[in-house]
């Protein structure tokens, strides 16, 4: 039941009363960022949600288009501004999202959505991670986020699928409080953000 109907409730009650009393840091963080990346404080990036339909996700920029002399962005860790690191840090930029969790799209705890381009990649039990909303947040954040393989990734996204209860999403949000007080897990050693998924090789 839980599953299946209260879950959606949850979600959007949480995402709404959120959004409002969280407003006056939402406001001063999109100020900020409009004038750190010429007028561009949020980053659009499409996303495979339930079952693999693609929608856009909406976060905080945190990092700015700067390109190199032929014109390719430059790496990640040169574009990461300092606004975006502290935002980052406290995890932040995941804030937005909870304008994809009213539409549906989204649910506060669930599997991360990765890129499109990894779908045609899954094993049979990889696939299994999408079978519901992806989260901002998840199992697999609150055991290493960035910083697990993905290998692990992937088991404890469909152990959560497998398992999802109301008392296992307060965990979760519980811990990831934890997580953003404390920092841990955000990259992966020497990445800003986590490495590439190839496939399994």
């Amino acid at each position: 039941m839980y599953k299946t109907f209260f879950k959606r409730y949850f979600d959007f009650t949480a995402a709404l009363v959120g959004l409002i009393l969280l407003s006056p840091i939402f406001l001063f963080v999109t100020t900020g960022l409009y004038f750190a990346n010429q007028g561009k404080p949020f980053f659009f990036q499409r996303r495979p949600g339930k079952n693999g339909k693609i929608f856009s996700i909406i976060k905080f920029k945190t990092m700015n288009d700067k390109r190199n002399s032929k014109g390719e962005l430059l790496s990640d860790s040169e574009r990461l501004t300092d606004l975006g690191a502290l935002i980052r840090k406290t995890s932040l930029d995941e804030f937005p999202q909870l304008f994809n969790v009213l539409k549906g799209e989204m649910s506060l705890i669930g599997p991360r959505p990765l890129l499109p381009e990894y779908l045609n990649l899954y094993n049979d039990f990889q696939k299994r991670r999408n079978d519901v909303r992806p989260g901002i947040t998840g199992w697999a954040q609150v055991n290493g986020r960035n910083s697990i393989t993905w290998e692990q990734k992937f088991k404890f996204d469909v152990w959560y699928v497998d398992h999802i209860s109301f008392m296992l999403d307060i965990k979760i949000l519980l811990l990831t409080l934890k997580k953003v007080f404390v920092r841990e897990g955000i990259t992966q050693e020497g990445h800003v953000t986590s490495d590439e998924f190839k496939g399994n090789i």
